[in-house]
């Protein structure tokens, strides 16, 4: 079977593979369709991070895929039935994960395409416990989304910071595919949403997906648009996940009160910031990484709803990801860049 492995730094790689065997107790074998590219994916490629891991690695670590066969014990699942494929290998049995926080597992094993070999790739096997039916009304691309692009969104949105109807949220890398779902959901139950973009060209694609402000970083002072947009009140949320290069300012950009969430350091993992300033305006700042299993649920019912649309930049093949990685390294992209399996 045909997948795609990193090699060496910055080389990847379409190579055969024996297929899985037979799935086992508890396992189901998927035929791979779609994979979402992500910046775990750049950082592997650029070798960031990696401190664990064996090459050739297998790239990829949000994707769907359609049950093959499944093993002896599996329940709920059947041939042909289109899954969205949870991307960390979870042990399933600590508290956390079966209290439904699956991304606190305290045993987990790695995340596929990271740790262990990821999803592009024509078939795996998988814990069946790992995979999220799609419902109908969703396809293969939107149900590849899930796990990452809005799954992500809806933990640090809702669960985190606890994202409320009539808030104004300030939305970084809006053109980014997490920055594309947090503002049709934020959108969609009724936010003010303020984005910020890297070129002008990003600037109505923004504002087709429903954000009533969109600042060009490259040309404006974000946080000083900020605070003039908000009468010097500044935000009720900043949904932070570029890192270093923009941490003072979205400190800046907070209300007395106001929530950070952050899932990222594309721009740097270290940063300084003013503790008095975090203390004297009783700023909360929360981690948050992954998503649950539910999270996932509750995105693609919002898809298959209509509420909310996977934002689609390019599709490729194999033979176009060397492109791909390095677009997506220069921040050109608008949306997603899916590959295409089968």
């Amino acid at each position: 079977m045909r997948a795609l492995q990193l090699v060496e730094d910055r080389r990847l790689e379409a190579v055969d593979l024996d297929p899985p065997p037979p799935p086992g107790l508890g396992e189901v074998t998927v035929a791979i369709r779609v994979v979402a590219l992500n910046h775990i994916d750049v950082w592997g490629w650029r070798g960031m991070a990696f401190a664990k891991r064996k090459m050739p690695l297998v790239i990829g670590a949000e994707a769907s895929g359609v049950v093959d066969s499944v093993g002896p014990g599996v329940t709920g699942l059947l041939p042909g039935q289109l899954v969205s494929i949870y991307g960390a290998r979870t042990c399933g049995l600590c508290r956390p994960c079966r209290e439904g926080r699956d991304n606190l597992c305290e045993h987990v094993a790695g995340v596929h395409g990271f740790h262990l070999d990821g999803f592009a790739q024509e078939h795996i096997n998988l814990p069946a416990r790992l995979l999220v039916p799609a419902p109908p009304g969703v396809d293969d691309v939107g149900a590849a989304l899930a796990p990452v692009t809005f799954g992500t969104v809806e933990h640090m949105l809702f669960d985190n910071a606890k994202l409320e109807p009539g808030e104004t949220i300030l939305v970084h890398a809006g053109g980014s595919g997490i920055g594309t779902a947090a503002i049709q959901l934020a959108r969609k139950m009724g936010c003010t949403v303020i984005t910020t973009v890297g070129s002008d060209d990003k600037i109505d694609k923004a504002k087709a997906l429903g954000a009533d402000h969109v600042i060009n970083y490259r040309s404006d002072r974000f946080e000083g648009v900020v605070r003039k947009l908000t009468k010097k009140k500044g935000v009720d949320v900043v949904f932070e996940h570029v890192g270093a290069d923009t941490w003072a300012g979205s400190m800046l950009c907070l209300r007395r009160g106001g929530r950070l969430v952050t899932c990222g350091s594309t721009s740097g993992v270290s940063t300084s910031m003013n503790l008095m300033q975090l203390f004297q305006q009783q700023l909360k700042i929360l981690g948050s990484f992954g998503c649950r299993m539910e999270n996932m649920a509750d995105a693609m019912q919002k898809m298959a709803a209509g509420l909310v649309s996977p934002v689609i930049d390019t599709e490729i093949g194999f033979d176009g990801i060397g492109t791909a990685l390095e677009r997506m390294e220069s921040r050109a992209v608008f949306g997603k860049i899916v590959l295409r399996v089968s």
